[in-house]
């Protein structure tokens, strides 16, 4: 309506001009916002499809809401556990990343829950389901999601319930302004619709017409040049007021990948000690095994190695290249009465010993990105609180807070965990204050969706 009576008076080239610049803005902030939409909904690939029930000892591929508890289901390698259970058959590792957020997959057996969402790696599992779909840990990820994001700030409240009135009124008023009077005062009726239409334009606060979209377009565009995709304008301005910084850790802090950060050998050569804890560590399908073996990257001769023995909770002990090898946690060692000095390192620390000596050890962890901990001394001298909140052990992640500086850090949550950490952080801030949550991956959604600003990583890479 602006629009159109800023044009019928074309005198007035400043106010068509104010309009175009506005369509101009809105029009470029909204492709850039349906972008990053776009973006965030590829997210939300994590509810399973289908679930194999198992009927008569025959497979029926079924909907995941079809399954009832007590079912069994089948859960091949390289599937999605489509519901929570406990495994009544088989060994596997899965990987929990996009739940807890994790880095290392984790051995599950029988008699031990698994939760639906996580990906099964390797070894067949026969599940007994416990929760029906609706109840199921994926499920609850996803309504967190749905009700969160229903959630309007208080000023986006104001300012729909602001427009609904204002532009009414207004036009109102052009409409009692080009009738009543000419009536009343017995004029022209072109005098007083001409004098409407000039209402309509100047009722335009054209500095911020010209100044909101436009600025925000620049933000909004100035960060997709670096790999920021923005949802909406009002994440930038809310950015200003920020008080509270919390950080999920594993690929957000950390790089999410799972290596041999040091290789420290005793009394034998570095070569010898990846050689024989790759040999040792042959039949072995734990991730750690295969991050060992990927980094040996030799042929193994399997007639060099016997009498392997895995002891469960501890690691393996073998006979391989004609010497006694122990390779494990601090666990086996102790059990074997073998002295040696525990490590005090982020990560997972493998000893080994050969011939009941102790040889070293391997650290294999993920590591701290290279401005992680730059970012982190940033936010603290800006007097911004910065909190970590993960899926992972409590040593490793007071480990990882202690080196980046951070204060508080909640260890071990599932995403229920993190939403409830989130709204109590929420509750101790003044309201016009703002946390943002910065968080790798779809566990993070809920409590991005909640969060004042949620910044999502790892989506969009800088050129």
């Amino acid at each position: 309506m602006l629009q159109f009576g800023a044009l019928i008076i074309s005198e007035f080239p400043e106010a068509v001009a104010v309009m175009l610049f506005y369509q101009i803005g809105e029009l470029f902030q909204n492709l850039a916002v349906e972008k990053s939409k776009n973006t965030i909904k590829s997210l939300m690939n994590l509810r399973p499809d289908k679930a194999s029930l198992l009927v008569n000892g025959e497979v029926k591929i079924v909907n995941p809401s079809e399954v009832k508890i007590n079912d069994v289901i089948l859960v091949k390698p390289g599937e999605k556990v489509p519901l929570d259970g406990i495994v009544i058959e088989g060994n596997s590792f899965i990987d929990t990343k996009a739940l807890t957020g994790e880095s290392v997959p984790r051995g599950v057996k029988p008699d031990e829950e698994i939760l639906s969402g996580s990906i099964n790696k390797d070894g067949i599992l026969k599940i007994r389901v416990t929760k029906e779909f609706g109840e199921s840990t994926v499920s609850k990820i996803l309504e967190l999601v749905e009700n969160a994001s229903e959630s309007k700030s208080k000023s986006e409240n104001f300012i729909t319930k602001f427009a609904k009135i204002y532009t009414p009124v207004v036009v109102g008023l052009a409409v009692v302004l080009a009738v009543f009077p000419p009536l009343i005062l017995k004029q022209d009726f072109s005098i007083w619709v001409y004098r409407a239409l000039s209402f309509l334009v100047v009722s335009c606060p054209c500095a911020l017409v010209i100044s909101i979209p436009l600025s925000f377009f620049g933000g909004i565009g100035g960060s997709a040049k670096r790999g920021i995709l923005v949802k909406g304008s009002n994440c930038l301005e809310s950015l200003s007021r920020v008080k509270i910084g919390v950080f999920d850790k594993t690929g957000t802090l950390t790089k999410g990948e799972f290596n041999i950060q040091k290789i420290n050998p005793i009394g034998i050569s570095e070569s010898e000690l990846l050689e024989l804890a790759s040999y040792s560590e042959n039949y072995s399908n734990h991730p750690i095994a295969k991050v060992i073996k990927d980094k040996y990257g030799k042929d193994i001769d399997e007639k060099k190695i016997l009498d392997i023995k895995e002891i469960a909770g501890h690691g393996i002990s073998a006979s391989v290249l004609g010497k006694e090898v122990l390779i494990g946690n601090d666990k086996l060692l102790k059990s074997f009465n073998i002295e040696f000095k525990e490590e005090d390192l982020i990560g997972t620390v493998v000893y080994v010993a050969v011939n009941k000596k102790y040889s070293g050890y391997i650290l294999i962890s993920d590591k701290i990105k290279d401005d992680s901990t730059q970012a982190i001394k940033d936010l603290n001298r800006a007097g911004i609180e910065t909190v970590m909140l993960t899926g992972d052990k409590e040593e490793i992640s007071n480990k990882v807070a202690e080196e980046l500086g951070i204060k508080k850090v909640y260890s071990e949550l599932l995403p229920d965990g993190k939403v409830e950490k989130v709204k109590e952080l929420l509750k101790t801030k003044k309201e016009n204050e703002v946390l943002f949550f910065v968080g790798d991956g779809i566990n993070d959604s809920p409590v991005l969706a909640i969060s004042d600003v949620g910044i999502a990583m790892g989506g969009v890479r800088s050129r």
